[in-house]
């Protein structure tokens, strides 16, 4: 039976911990905005995205229902608003007041960084090219042009899909935000959320009438190379996407 002393002792702990956790996500949150903030000072020019819908005609059950690895694609280019609501499915910000995103993640340290290899006409007013997606403000940032999907299939063990696709969504991690605070733990905390963004850009996909595959079959040096990442991003998938042919 607890007594008044232990009720106290629970109440002191959970406050610690509360705060412990808050500390851990403010945290975490000013180190991913200082990451985007250095790595946006070479970009060519930057893009704002439209703003992504919140609320859409299929339902969670449908989409899962209907969620296959597609690998044959039209010629038909996507928009802005599609490219904008797979983005923010993957990484986008659901609270900006504490910069909590659509995945999950161990501590709110956020290691993922999101790319997007765009192909020549590929996106409706948008030229061919590297992005770098910057959740916090909503933009895109061109950091190398030129349309490389021929380069990034090749560096996929020359799987076609990836050279025919409009668009390849590429996640990369920075796994010392996060095994910073866990150790090699956090090694596991990465490939998990990496995981969770995979599956928000398939149901994402899916409810947008598009078609995905995930790729896991690539050299990693190639695809940093081929996209210009910083050395401390690590490519962990890549996602073609365009409508089904």
């Amino acid at each position: 039976m607890f007594t008044r002393r232990s009720w106290l002792k629970v109440a002191a702990v959970s406050a610690v911990a509360a705060a412990s956790a808050i500390f851990g996500y403010i945290a975490g949150y000013n180190a991913s905005v200082k990451v985007e903030r250095s790595l946006y000072q070479p970009a060519l020019k930057t893009v704002k995205l439209p703003p992504a819908s919140k609320k859409g005609y299929v339902s969670v059950e449908e989409a899962l229902w209907r969620r296959r690895s597609i690998r044959e694609y039209g010629e038909q280019p996507l928009d802005l608003t599609q490219l904008s609501q797979l983005l923010w499915a993957a990484q986008g910000i659901t609270l900006p007041q504490w910069g909590f995103r659509t995945a999950p993640s161990a501590g709110a340290t956020y290691p993922l960084e999101v790319y997007v290899v765009v192909g020549m006409g590929c996106v409706k007013d948008l030229e061919e090219g590297v992005y770098h997606y910057n959740p916090r403000l909503e933009e895109i940032a061109l950091i190398a042009g030129g349309d490389r999907r021929r380069r990034l299939a090749v560096a996929a063990l020359d799987q076609e899909w990836v050279a025919n696709a409009p668009v390849n969504i590429v996640i990369a991690a920075v796994f010392e935000r996060t095994t910073g605070r866990y150790g090699e733990r956090g090694v596991r905390y990465v490939y998990m959320e990496a995981g969770h963004a995979s599956q928000n850009i398939y149901l994402q996909a899916t409810a947008l009438g598009l078609a995905t595959v995930t790729i896991g079959a690539f050299y990693d040096e190639q695809v940093q190379s081929v996209l210009e990442m910083p050395s401390e991003h690590k490519p962990l998938y890549i996602h073609p996407v365009g409508y089904p042919k």
